[in-house]
């Protein structure tokens, strides 16, 4: 798994590649939640469309970084989802709790 992240105006933009997975789901919590509770960025983005997997350790991640902005008042957004990640999401019913858009753009703008 490799985690890059970018600054565009307001939002972070986190690339993930790779399987986010018990093994490295730590790494991307941490990651995350330093951006929205230590950071307090008002959008944060993360990019899914190069994940081959997620397992629930992962999911966990996701969620718990959501509660976290809301809890702040900030965004947090998925885009670009992989056809794996859309499934986990779609399977846990998740896909409508998360803010998803098909590209960064639309994720940047709307």
């Amino acid at each position: 798994m490799r985690i890059s992240i970018r600054r565009v105006d307001n939002a972070t933009i986190f690339d993930i590649s790779g399987d986010i997975d018990l093994a490295n789901s730590p790494e991307v919590r941490k990651a995350l939640l330093h951006e929205v509770r230590d950071n307090r960025r008002p959008r944060v983005v993360l990019n899914l469309s190069d994940v081959r997997y997620i397992d629930s350790s992962g999911v966990a991640s996701l969620v718990e970084s959501l509660k976290a902005s809301r809890d702040i008042g900030s965004r947090f957004i998925l885009v670009g989802l992989s056809g794996p990640a859309r499934e986990v999401l779609q399977l846990s019913r998740l896909v409508k709790v998360f803010e998803i858009y098909d590209t960064e753009v639309e994720a940047l703008t709307g």
